[in-house]
């Protein structure tokens, strides 16, 4: 298996890359992604909608359309799969279980602790993302080596963990949440000492990384214009959607848009190499209809998942959903809410398994989706 990186050669020996997808859609999916959730954080801002709650219209796109739709492409690499699920049986039987309890049990102790653990999961399952990206293009390139890892790593910690930081030391003051409010700890206390000093090193620690890949560009030639799009935009929109405004429509739009679409894309990916090494298994004949059969399926999960949880648990959008009045006790929701939940927490779980190294080289499709050759 040749994991050599693949850039784009320039007339003039000078190489941009390596990429995942392709120049355009790497540039596209994470480049662009970023751009529109900043543009429509401009216009709300002009429009007189930010800052304030996030509009129902909003909902229905960004949560719905892209961020459980983006948690349901993960069938694709799994329970869609039958030679996977025959790979893996006790993976694909035993974590979801697992984490079901664990819901339980965290939502028996109180519903707030429930909220509290899967907030945190799935910030940590944000941070893991990015840093998974650039991971992904540092070992498609040349420069592997433990001085690079060190640089990179840190530059997407702090890009994420910094504006995490400064939302907990003002979280008295913030007028978001991560699912509802009092989700994350009040710890402005104990922090607040510590945003200054750690804006310092995360402004630091952003120079070096683009000081180094400034460097690397002159000295060899290649620029890594993929990797430094994903530092930038994810620096840019954590800073913008937490630090720099204060706002449930803009840390909605700069949080979900710039995960999702990127995640989707992979899938996508994956749903079309998969397709050519096995095409009878059910996710390639979905994949065989084209991107507008993959996406659709989503949606429609997605859209059921929410009609579900709008019927047990919120019932806040009746001009959707419908108004049914469904009232659940205390311990019917103990068991309801972690189920609902099941999918998103599952998809963290899993989405820390599949993409490692491990699966990586022994699944062409996998190897394939990442850019490296089959």
């Amino acid at each position: 298996m040749d994991l050599s990186a693949s850039a784009t050669p320039a007339p003039s020996g000078v190489s941009f890359g390596p990429w995942l997808f392709g120049p355009r859609i790497d540039l596209a999916v994470f480049g662009g992604s970023a751009l529109v959730a900043l543009g429509l954080v401009a216009a709300a801002r002009g429009l007189g909608l930010s800052p304030g709650p996030l509009p129902e219209w909003g909902w229905l796109v960004l949560v719905l359309g892209i961020d459980v739709a983006h948690v349901h492409s993960t069938l694709f690499r799994t329970y869609l799969d039958g030679e996977e699920l025959r790979r893996h049986p006790y993976r694909y039987a035993l974590v979801p279980l697992a984490v079901y309890l664990v819901g339980v049990a965290l939502y028996a102790h109180g519903s707030l602790t429930f909220w509290r653990v899967l907030a945190y999961v799935a910030l940590f399952h944000f941070v893991r993302q990015q840093v998974g990206w650039v991971a992904v293009y540092r070992a498609r390139s040349s420069l592997r080596g433990g001085l690079d890892r060190i640089i990179d790593d840190g530059a997407v910690y702090l890009a994420t963990l910094y504006p995490v930081l400064h939302w907990h030391a003002n979280l008295p003051d913030t007028r978001f949440a991560w699912f509802l409010a009092g989700d994350f700890v009040d710890g402005s206390s104990l922090l607040e000492p510590w945003v200054g000093p750690v804006k310092w090193l995360w402004a630091g620690w952003l120079a070096l990384f683009f000081a180094r890949q400034l460097a690397v560009g002159l000295s060899r030639g290649t620029w890594a214009v993929g990797k430094s799009v994903v530092v930038a935009t994810t620096a840019a929109v954590w800073y913008v959607g937490i630090v720099a405004t204060n706002s449930d429509f803009d840390f909605t739009v700069t949080n979900v848009i710039v995960h999702g679409v990127p995640y989707i894309a992979l899938l996508w990916a994956y749903a079309r190499a998969r397709r050519r090494e096995a095409p009878s298994r059910l996710g390639s004949h979905i994949a065989g209809a084209g991107f507008g059969a993959f996406l659709s399926l989503l949606l429609l999960i997605a859209f059921l998942e929410e009609w579900a949880w709008d019927e047990l648990v919120w019932q806040e959008r009746s001009w959707l959903f419908g108004d049914a009045g469904t009232t659940l006790g205390a311990v019917a929701l103990a068991l309801v809410v972690p189920l609902l939940a099941l999918p998103q927490a599952t998809h963290y779980a899993l989405d820390g398994i599949l993409w490692r190294r491990g699966d990586t080289r022994t699944r062409p499709a996998q190897r394939a989706a990442l850019g490296f050759e089959p």
